[in-house]
Order: structure tokens, then C-alpha cells, then sequence
């Protein structure tokens, strides 16, 4: 959520940043936001002048009584019993102003950093940088849809989306066999690749209530996309961000205990709408999937070094599966309500030829934070952190790519990296 001061302060410059992002009505809604905090802060003036009138006419019934002049401290009650009657209205008032500016300020989007290009979808997205070269396939190369029949089992394929669908519905795949094994062996590759650098694992839980949605921005902006048990009020989680992040709601950190990096594994579950087509067969798109999920907290004049050295994170993981990989800094109308930059990593599948985003990289600078209200005290004053995270990785496209780029007329080829982890190196 953006900071009020900051709105304040620099309204030209948040109304121009809105409109980089092409959101909708930008300066409606700055004005609105800055008429409701002047009335706020009018109103709280007042009640705070209407509560020492009140004290002080209290101070004075007690004089007048003790100098017997009941008529005068009769005057002063009925002035006390005004004032109380005039407070409680400022009070309502007061709290009704700050549902209506709270409830403005949540549907306002973070403000994207300078580096971020114009535009407003993914074809706008600027190419960072490519990396490997693109594989050149056998002519009987399959894409993993085919490959997992391929190679599966008497037990059925190595990824079986029939049996989830009966077992569930759409977009829930059962793992088998060595498919369940390549799951387990990334899943321990990168929280191993993750705790060499740094950080700790934590696993959280996978649900979260409406205060934890809220903190890191799904709630309001997500709730279609999210499964929600109304009987208990609890989500289902779309990521490990969510969890791992709101440890840290409503917490002031000691400034010795910065930086914060954690690292946690969970299944993850999106209710996104679906549609048809091929680019979104197979893993390409599900409802249920596995990601490890770096988090960082960090002072705020050290994120944006952060953010890059959490993107050479994740570009070593696909360097060390061998993929071909690209990064893309996303326009402004590509990112995520409350990114202020990311990066996203697509690695290149040779069998659909074309990309498959891996992971999201994302700073939030302050947005976060101010949901969550965490803070430090930094240089001896209150001040709210910074918050970044990204995918380190997120499995199915990978496991599609890993699996379609290295298929060979004797079979799968396993990244060497992996072996040591599934137990084998080819799948034939």
C-alpha cells in the first residue's frame, strides 16, 4: 500500500507513476485519497481540541463544587455532556473517514520503479539479456505431453493428467515412478542450492487467513484467483511468499537481524481461468504445483542490489539444468499489483518451441511492508523495510522443458546436477 506522506508529498509524481501502469483513473483517485486524509486530519484536530475542552470542563466541576457554586458546576456538566455528545459524533466520524480511505488506498496499485519500460502487456516486456543455446531436436521429438505416455509405466504415464482429473479435476496431475522422483529431486536441488547461499528453510503453512492475503497484497486484488474455505475463513496458498512473508506482519525487526532470507517448498494453488491451446497442455498451466520460493527483507537502500543478486540466483539454477534461458523486465502494465520491478525468467522449450516463464523476481520496496506495518528502527527512526521474492524455482515448466530438450532417440537425458538426487540418469 502507498504511503500517505509520500502521497502527500508528491502527488504529480504518484499520478504519473499510476499512469505508466495505465491504471485507470489515477488522478480520481488521488484526489480522492487526499480530500478523505484532509478531512481525517481536520476531524482528528477537532476531536482532539473537543477531548481537551472536555478534560478541562471536567477539571472545572470539581473547582466549583469544592467552592460551593453548584450553579456554575451544573452549567459545566451540561457543557461536559456536549462536549461527550459532540465527541462520540467525531469519533464515528473519524473512524468511517478511515474505512473510506483505506478502502481507496487498497485498490491503488504499486508505483513502478524508473527502469521499468512503458507498455501494457507481455509484448512490451524488454529482453535483459538470453542466455545458452537453443537445442536442435531429433525429427521424432515429442512434446512432454507425448513423452510422459512415452515413457511411463504399466502403471500408466510418468505424469498422469487423466487420473487427477478423476481423482480431482483438471489441472491436478498425479507424479509416478520416476516423474514423482525428478519432482523431488529439484524440489531438494534448489533448497540446497538455496541454503548455500544464505538462506533459511522454513516451512510454512499452506494455508493463510484473510489478514496474511491482505499483507502481501492477494486480498483484495486476487480473491477469484485463490481456493477459499469459507467455513474456516482460510486460502489455499498461490505461493510460499505469502506464508514466509507474513512471519514478519506487525513485527519490528532489530536492525541486527537484517537481512532476512528465507527459503521454503510448498505445493501452491491458483484457481486461474482457463482456456484451450497448446501453450497451455501438459504442465504448462495447472492448478496445483511445487515451487521453492526465496523471501528477502532488506534495509530499503539495499533492495534494488538485492533484487539483482536474487536474479544471478535463479539464472544459476537453469545454468546449472542446462537450459537456455532469457530474462525480461516487465512493462508496467505486465507486473503485479504490488511490484515496483520484476524480472521474469523464461526458459526455452525446444519440442513447443517457444518460452516458458520459470520464475518472477520482484521488488516491493515499501508496499508490502506497509501492509504488514514491519518495520526497524534504522539511523534512529521508525522506518518501514523492504520486501522481495521470487520464484528459485517454480517445477512444472521446468520439469517440461528439462524433459523435452533432452529427449534423444535412447531417451531422456537427466541434467547432471540431478542425478545425485533422483538416482538416475536417463529415463528410457
Amino acid at each position: 500500500m502507498l504511503q500517505l506522506p509520500f502521497i502527500r508529498d508528491n502527488k504529480e509524481a504518484t499520478i504519473a507513476g499510476l499512469g505508466k501502469r495505465n491504471f485507470s483513473g489515477a488522478e480520481a483517485s488521488i484526489d480522492q485519497v487526499l480530500t478523505l486524509d484532509q478531512q481525517r486530519r481536520d476531524t482528528q484536530r477537532e476531536l482532539d481540541d473537543v477531548l481537551a475542552q472536555s478534560n478541562a470542563k471536567a477539571g472545572q466541576i470539581g473547582a466549583f463544587m469544592k467552592a460551593g457554586d453548584k450553579t456554575a458546576a451544573e452549567g459545566a456538566k451540561l457543557e461536559t455532556a456536549a462536549l461527550k455528545v459532540r465527541s462520540k459524533e467525531l469519533a464515528d466520524s473519524l473512524r468511517q473517514i478511515e474505512v473510506d480511505l483505506q478502502a481507496v488506498l487498497v485498490t491503488i496499485p504499486n508505483l513502478p520503479h524508473s527502469s521499468v519500460p512503458e507498455g501494457r502487456s507481455g509484448d512490451d516486456n524488454e529482453v535483459v539479456l538470453e542466455h545458452g543455446e537453443k537445442p536442435v531436436l531429433h525429427d521424432k521429438a515429442l512434446p512432454h505431453w507425448e513423452l510422459i505416455k512415452k515413457y511411463g509405466s504399466d502403471a500408466g504415464p510418468m505424469i498422469d493428467f487423466e487420473l487427477g482429473v478423476k481423482i480431482a479435476g483438471a489441472g491436478f496431475p498425479v507424479y509416478r515412478g520416476k516423474g514423482a522422483r525428478i519432482q523431488r529431486a529439484m524440489i531438494n536441488f534448489f533448497l540446497d542450492e538455496a541454503m548455500k547461499a544464505g538462506y533459511m528453510e522454513v516451512q510454512p503453512p499452506i494455508v493463510v487467513n484473510e489478514d496474511s492475503g491482505f499483507g502481501t497484497g492477494q486480498l483484495p486484488d486476487k480473491e477469484g484467483q485463490m481456493y477459499y474455505m469459507p467455513e474456516d475463513k482460510l486460502y489455499l496458498i498461490p505461493t510460499a511468499e505469502v506464508p514466509i512473508t507474513n512471519i514478519y506482519r506487525d513485527v519490528i525487526l532489530p536492525e541486527n537481524q537484517l537481512p532476512i532470507k528465507n527459503v521454503g517448498y510448498t505445493p501452491c494453488f491458483r484457481r486461474e481461468a482457463g482456456s484451450w491451446g497448446a501453450h497451455v497442455r501438459g504442465l504448462n498451466r495447472l492448478h496445483q504445483f511445487d515451487k521453492v520460493e526465496i523471501v528477502r527483507i532488506e534495509k530499503p537502500e539495499n533492495s534494488y542490489a538485492v533484487l539483482e543478486e536474487m536474479s544471478l540466483h535463479v539464472q544459476s539454477l537453469l545454468q546449472k539444468l542446462e537450459l537456455p534461458y532469457r530474462v525480461l523486465r516487465l512493462c508496467a502494465g505486465d507486473m503485479g499489483f504490488t511490484s515496483a520491478l520484476t524480472y521474469d525468467m523464461e526458459v526455452w522449450s525446444a519440442a513447443q518451441q517457444r518460452w516458458l516463464e520459470v520464475s518472477s523476481v520482484s521488488n516491493f520496496e515499501a508496499y508490502q511492508a506497509n501492509r504488514l506495518k514491519l518495520r526497524s528502527k534504522l539511523a534512529g527512526k521508525m522506518q518501514l523495510l523492504h520486501t522481495l521474492n521470487g520464484s528459485a524455482l517454480a517445477l512444472p515448466r521446468i520439469l517440461a522443458a528439462i524433459l523435452e530438450n533432452n529427449q534423444t532417440p535412447e531417451g531422456i537425458r537427466i541434467p547432471k546436477v540431478l542425478v545425485p538426487y533422483c538416482g538416475f540418469d536417463m529415463i528410457d
